[in-house]
């Protein structure tokens, strides 16, 4: 079966750290564009951060300095490190694998929540 599994979401308070995780079985990430995105309720869903087949990253301009994207290939896991979290981070996020359109998968999100 293949799919994309979340995890490392949680409580945090401001300033604060997490490192999301986001696990593929099924299939290899290598040959995939690889990304997180967030969504908050009543609003579309956001690009984060991005890494494409060839390596490069994107880090969306409201995450810039605070967020990093990496992966691990031997584990098949992509990760969002995110550090000096503020209250506006606050939302679902949800990893996604896509292969130039032709085969896309979705996690089912973490809630990360940041507060007091």
């Amino acid at each position: 079966q293949m799919q994309l599994v979340e995890s490392g979401g949680g409580l945090v308070q401001p300033v604060g750290s997490l490192r999301l995780s986001c696990a593929a079985s099924g299939f290899s990430l290598d040959y995939y564009a690889i990304a997180w995105f967030r969504q908050a309720p009543g609003k579309e869903r956001e690009l984060v951060a991005r890494i494409t087949t060839g390596g490069s990253t994107y880090v969306a301009d409201s995450v810039e300095g605070r967020f990093t994207i990496s992966r691990d290939k031997d584990k098949n896991t992509l990760y969002l490190q995110m550090d000096s979290l503020k209250p506006e981070d606050t939302t679902v996020y949800y990893c996604k694998a896509d292969a130039y359109g032709a085969l896309v998968y979705w996690g089912q999100g973490t809630q990360v929540t940041v507060s007091e």
